[in-house]
């Protein structure tokens, strides 16, 4: 995009990050949303929660300050900020307390004060060599040139050999603390940057929506086109650029192998990092895949609840089209009323030249009497049940939720998140099929447990009365501590 002086212009004039960075109260606003959000990678803040932090955080101000600076009230300024785009409020379906979280604007803010401050140190290296790996994947994953691409790759197996020809002799090939620094560092910019841009991910499905919703509003087509409409939409979401490399994004972090391959990286990497007296300015590195699954699972759910909303959206038209329909019935019976007495004298007023078929519906019965039963007066005599097998009727068995939802809290005492599978790994299920359905309903009714739509796992189940084994593939289950 050329930056013209009229461009600029727009900018500074319009766009919301620049509006906040020039704005009389900047210092209070940037300093308080990374105080309260980004600090600790918050997603959401509850509304009597972020209200009692301003609160407290402008008393401070006001302590070190002097009472003459920011007079007015927290909620009034939590409205204003909502009105300036810079944070979003909504509600949910659960609590009659607002939600709010950052915008985009305030995430480029924030993103932008950061990069001003001076890095004490700048890597050069690793971003070069990033670049050559880059552009290596676009020519040569993208050729038709069969021996190019075969070339490429004899070329990096030798390079491999070479490697593990050192590594065998004694002399393997060590980073040095300078390159460990400056990679550690790039991967913890590039994940902040990328759990920042998961507003502006939100955003962009936010404004499609809203765009479809704007269409089906003027659209006049029939019900059936416009439920037809909706499952294209819902294609299309999910069919654009940015919908398949996040659903490509999706998969990739809810592979348990890339979880705990993820898991283990983190660790080593930590546990390097410490050895190096490196300081964190926050725990984003060690929890790293808890916040991406949080920020992704936020989005999935946003992009479901807006397909329910065009379905909500296509019922409410069906609802308006019957009332309507209703409404022409009454007018048609007034009408006959008023006539009632006075009919026409031409009785050939209509004339069909081939008679329809009509078959009403209220022509049809709406109850016939129903046969009655009868029974025989039999005399019944009393059975031996000496031979009758009547222990099975005390063998029943019954799942208890609590026993399950102590092995979900023992399993997160040692991890951060666990899946059903693990789970069963270590406390198998052996009531069956039941047992397996009650964790699915403990998930179901948990805020932080995620249930996959497109995921599925395979899950070992016994029943210890019939001895018998079998397993069954159900949604991928996460319970997050």
């Amino acid at each position: 995009m050329e930056l013209s002086y009229e461009h600029i212009k727009f900018l500074k004039e319009e766009h919301p990050t620049i509006k906040l960075i020039q704005s009389n109260n900047a210092p209070l606003i940037i300093s308080f949303l990374y105080l309260h959000f980004k600090r600790h990678n918050n997603i959401t803040v509850t509304g009597e929660d972020i209200t009692q932090k301003l609160l407290d955080y402008l008393n401070h101000l006001k302590q070190v300050y002097g009472d003459g600076l920011y007079s007015d009230s927290a909620k009034n300024y939590l409205d204003k900020w909502t009105e300036d785009g810079y944070l979003r409020k909504y509600y949910s379906t659960e609590s009659d307390d607002p939600i709010f979280e950052l915008t985009p604007a305030a995430e480029k803010s924030i993103e932008l004060i950061q990069e001003l401050n001076k890095k004490e140190f700048v890597g050069t290296e690793s971003r070069l060599l990033r670049i050559f790996d880059l552009l290596k994947k676009i020519v040569y994953q993208t050729s038709e040139d069969l021996d190019k691409r075969l070339s490429e790759l004899n070329k990096q197996k030798d390079e491999i050999e070479i490697e593990i020809q050192k590594i065998r002799s004694g002399n393997p090939p060590m980073l040095t603390d300078t390159q460990i620094k400056e990679n550690y560092y790039e991967v913890y910019e590039t994940a902040r940057k990328l759990l920042s841009d998961f507003r502006q991910v939100e955003y962009n499905f936010r404004d499609l929506n809203r765009s479809v919703k704007e269409k089906q509003i003027q659209s006049t087509s029939k019900k059936g086109q416009v439920l037809d409409d909706i499952f294209k939409i819902q294609d299309s979401i999910w069919d654009t650029d940015q919908g398949r490399s996040f659903r490509a994004f999706w998969e990739f972090l809810m592979s348990q192998t890339k979880q705990d391959e993820l898991n283990i990286l983190l660790e080593n990497s930590s546990e390097l990092i410490g050895s190096l007296n490196l300081q964190q300015a926050d725990d984003l590195m060690d929890r790293l895949k808890v916040y991406l699954i949080d920020a992704g699972d936020k989005v999935n759910r946003t992009n479901h609840q807006f397909i329910e909303q065009l379905r909500k959206f296509l019922d409410e038209r069906t609802l308006k089209e019957n009332k309507r329909i209703q409404e022409i019935i009454d007018e048609i019976k007034v009408i006959a009323l008023e006539v009632k007495n006075i009919p026409p004298k031409n009785k050939d007023f209509l004339s069909f030249e081939y008679l329809p078929f009509v078959e009403l519906v209220m022509e049809r019965p709406l109850w016939t009497n129903p046969q009655k039963a009868v029974l025989d007066d039999l005399s019944f005599e009393e059975g031996d049940s000496s031979d009758m097998e009547t222990s099975v009727l005390f063998k029943q068995f019954y799942v208890n939720p609590d026993e399950l939802k102590e092995n979900i809290r023992n399993m997160l005492r040692t991890n951060e998140q666990v899946s059903l599978k693990q789970i069963s790994d270590v406390y198998p299920i052996q009531k069956g099929l039941s047992e397996a359905i009650t964790y699915l309903s403990i998930a179901s009714k948990d805020k932080k447990a995620i249930i996959s739509d497109d995921l599925f796992e395979e899950i070992q189940i016994s029943n210890s009365d019939k001895n018998k084994y079998f397993s069954i593939s159900i949604p991928k289950v996460i319970f997050i501590k």
